[in-house]
């Protein structure tokens, strides 16, 4: 994993407030990476770092949007995981509320743990892990050796 990283934000529409908030306070630690996001999530993120950066006189790029996680934006975000287009995933998920497409977060979810990929669900997880040294250098991800489960190396 390099040190600038590509990091999925996604939240559930009681969790967008919050989410925006962690990014906003955390603006400069994630500035300098690349933003994938789900749709409505995405468009919110890309509005908030877009005013920052005005603001900081400071170039940024895009986030880069995938589909509503209804509509197909958690299997984006998962198929990018296992292709290993994803570093990190910060998802800001409502235990309370159910969700239409529940199996789809469960296999982000599931494919964030299968691929060993630094996982918040919430603000205090999403605080830790940006805090961490490894967040801002390069960080060795070791993977797991699933040959055992396929009759084939990987």
């Amino acid at each position: 994993m390099k040190s600038v990283k590509n990091i999925a934000v996604v939240a559930h529409d009681h969790c967008k407030k919050e989410l925006l908030d962690f990014v906003d306070c955390n603006f400069e630690a994630l500035v300098r990476h690349n933003l994938l996001a789900t749709g409505t999530t995405g468009g919110l993120v890309e509005d908030l770092i877009s005013r920052r950066a005005a603001e900081a006189g400071l170039e940024h790029k895009p986030v880069n949007r995938m589909k509503s996680g209804p509509l197909g934006g958690d299997q984006q975000l998962g198929a990018s995981i296992a292709e290993g287009r994803i570093d990190v995933l910060i998802f800001f998920w409502d235990p309370m509320q159910p969700q239409p497409h529940d199996v789809d977060v469960k296999a982000l979810l599931r494919l964030a743990v299968l691929y060993n990929i630094p996982t918040a669900s919430n603000r205090s997880s999403a605080e830790f892990l940006i805090s961490s040294p490894y967040f801002q250098k390069e960080y060795e991800i070791r993977p797991e050796d699933f040959s055992y489960y396929t009759g084939r190396a990987v």
